[in-house]
């Protein structure tokens, strides 16, 4: 895992990239290109096999609990 960088280090590399100074990092770079394709194929398939698997009820359930949670979030923001 990659060491985090404070707020100092990480405003000295923004203005690294800005200036042309620092090539902006990749965000694959280090990854098995293999890996991320077969993650990615994972998840495109994820959400329509879940959804398949679950009864009307259960997907009722799910949606009403979703509904409650964006209305608490509305009611706590006024």
């Amino acid at each position: 895992m990659a060491k985090k960088k404070d707020t100092n280090e990480l405003a000295k590399l923004i203005v690294d990239i800005a200036t042309g100074e620092v090539e902006k990092p990749k965000p694959d770079e280090g990854k098995n290109p293999a890996a991320v394709a077969l993650g990615r194929l994972g998840g495109l398939k994820g959400g329509k096999a879940r959804a398949n698997k679950l009864t009307s009820e259960q997907r009722s359930e799910i949606a009403k609990k979703a509904a409650a949670k964006r209305w608490k979030k509305k009611k706590d923001g006024e």
